[in-house]
């Protein structure tokens, strides 16, 4: 093959990659479905704030890193309690008709306190916590984001202690495909607003929240990485550790004016599975799982695929915000 040709079939193969992007097409809440905006499109009512384009957030100090590309407010807040399960259906494709194009990079979750109503709260001034962080399937060749590729959905359970009131989700899903360079990564955030129940009095630690932009740099481990294809990988987590929620912690608890109804979500979570800060299993549309420790939600009127990707937060147990998370699952030890 000719030099020239070379590089033409090396552009070629990058096209994919470069031309498929995604949105969060529908969160689901204890078997409620909370139906999103497409990108760009006609502003229908949701909880999930609408973003202007599938394009990925680049650079760690885009001021679209906080919700995504241009996100707008969100008519309509969804009820939640400690402890609900909450399912995101990342989907590809400027009208979400086909799957996430994507298998390389970490799946997170954050949560920040709205001030008021988070109908009316900018979310440049939240202030976030981690609350799960899940990346290489055992054998730490292949991602957990290969799931959602292959039509999985993402589930994160509200911390069983959180205290009520008003706040974002925010879920992030990082490509690092590109991440060989500086620069390269990929973010892709899509924040939900919600109503939390309940009457916990769990808050974060002043130590545990970051700002977005200001939680990542384009060159930290996580986001640079030249060796990401190298095999088995060595991951660390980029951000702040998952935080410990605590009664009396340094950050306030929001305030909340009425309890949700219709959740129907447990008090409580308890959770244990894989050595990633969050614990996961994998879940058919039966419900049936590979680990008694999760298990779905009934009434989900999702049609996606027999796999489910699902991400707890840790329960107990502290972390240094200065300590590397090293993503070795064959010998990492965390406490859940």
């Amino acid at each position: 093959m000719t030099p020239s040709r070379s590089l033409l079939f090396s552009l070629l193969s990058l096209v994919p990659l470069v031309a498929s992007h995604g949105f969060v097409k529908q969160v689901i809440i204890d078997g409620q479905a909370y139906q999103g905006s497409i990108p760009g499109g006609t502003t229908n009512p949701s909880a999930i704030r609408q973003i202007s384009t599938i394009d990925p957030v680049k650079g760690a100090s885009n001021p679209s890193l906080n919700c995504g590309m241009n996100a707008t407010l969100a008519s309509d807040v969804a009820n939640a309690n400690p402890g609900s399960q909450i399912q995101i259906d990342w989907v590809g494709s400027s009208t979400g008709d086909s799957n996430w194009p994507h298998n390389t990079g970490p799946i997170m979750t954050y949560m920040a306190a709205c001030d008021g109503s988070c109908a009316t709260y900018d979310s440049a001034n939240a202030e976030w916590f981690k609350i799960s962080e899940l990346g290489l399937l055992p054998g730490n060749t292949t991602w957990y984001q290969s799931l959602i590729m292959n039509g999985a959905m993402a589930n994160v359970t509200i911390p069983g202690n959180i205290a009520p009131g008003n706040y974002l989700l925010r879920s992030e899903l990082i490509s690092l495909q590109l991440a060989v360079s500086e620069g390269g990564a990929e973010f892709y955030p899509s924040c939900t607003q919600l109503k939390i129940g309940g009457s916990q009095d769990g808050t974060p630690s002043s130590s545990d929240l970051v700002t977005f932009p200001g939680g990542y740099t384009d060159t930290e481990a996580g986001i640079y990485d030249p060796n990401i294809y190298n095999t088995p990988v060595d991951y660390d987590f980029p951000g702040p550790p998952v935080a410990t929620l605590t009664a009396g912690s340094g950050a306030p608890a929001p305030s909340a004016s009425s309890s949700p109804t219709g959740s129907g979500a447990s008090s409580s979570s308890s959770a244990s599975g894989s050595s990633s800060t969050s614990s996961t299993t994998t879940t058919s549309n039966s419900g049936a799982s590979t680990s008694s420790s999760t298990t779905t939600s009934a009434g989900s009127s999702t049609s996606k695929g027999s796999a489910m990707c699902m991400l707890a937060p840790s329960s107990s147990g502290t972390s240094s915000s200065s300590m590397k998370r090293r993503h070795r699952l064959s010998h990492a030890k965390r406490r859940l």
